[in-house]
């Protein structure tokens, strides 16, 4: 099985200022989504990456980069849309103090699986296209670097959350128990029985050992096993 890098990008303007920035072009990283992107890419410098991809929002290939810059032999971004943010409609570019008085804002909190915005998609649908397009790229490097690869894939907190959540068997409407910071790291290993979350929502740590695992044991060692080395 390969290992997928799940990173949010960085700190935005939008995200400091309280704005739904969704799909609205331009919206870039602040001085501090700079630092913490960089700091990212330092934490992955070591971890040789068979390959890269990206949401195609300017934030997310700005992430991208710091992390890219500093790989040794750093492979093609490759831009999937399916790793975009999801298509909030009508809320999106609205504040969120704003949104929070919308009847769908507590559908959206409480039971997401029933929520679709008003000229947008629904989570479900967002769930469903970020899940099928990790699952896919996961199984096409796999496929071509062997089951001890390991690849990045830079998006978004809402789909990070939703392909965590797909990744632990929660039922969708547990989904925003998940957290994803700007410019974190989570991992998950797809097995051939089940999937491995190996963390979720980090911002500090080595990573160094992802390196060193060549083929990861499928079965889930009782007891807990001893871990990395």
């Amino acid at each position: 099985m390969a290992t997928v890098i799940l990173v949010r990008h960085g700190r935005t303007t939008a995200n400091a200022t309280g704005l739904l920035a969704g799909r609205t072009p331009g919206v870039l990283l602040d001085e501090t989504g700079e630092e913490q992107a960089a700091a990212t890419g330092e934490r992955l410098a070591a971890v040789p990456l068979a390959a890269i991809v990206s949401s195609p929002l300017e934030r997310c290939r700005q992430t991208t980069e710091e992390i890219r810059r500093r790989q040794v032999a750093p492979p093609e971004v490759v831009v999937d849309e399916q790793r975009s943010e999801c298509d909030y409609g009508d809320w999106q570019g609205r504040p969120l103090v704003e949104l929070a008085g919308e009847d769908l804002w507590k559908v959206v909190q409480s039971h997401p699986s029933a929520a679709a915005f008003p000229g947008g998609e629904s989570i479900h649908t967002m769930q469903a296209r970020a899940v099928a397009a990790v699952r896919g790229h996961d199984r096409a490097v796999e496929a071509a670097h062997g089951k001890g690869a390991v690849w990045l894939a830079v998006s978004h907190g809402d789909i990070i959350k939703a392909v965590v959540a797909d990744a632990y068997g929660m039922h969708l409407d547990l989904f925003q128990r998940v957290q994803a910071d700007p410019a974190s790291v989570s991992i998950i290993r797809y097995g051939t029985s089940r999937p491995h979350v190996i963390s979720v929502n980090t911002h500090a740590g080595d990573l160094s050992w992802l390196a060193a695992v060549a083929a990861p044991a499928d079965d889930a060692p009782v007891g807990g096993g001893a871990g990395a080395s």
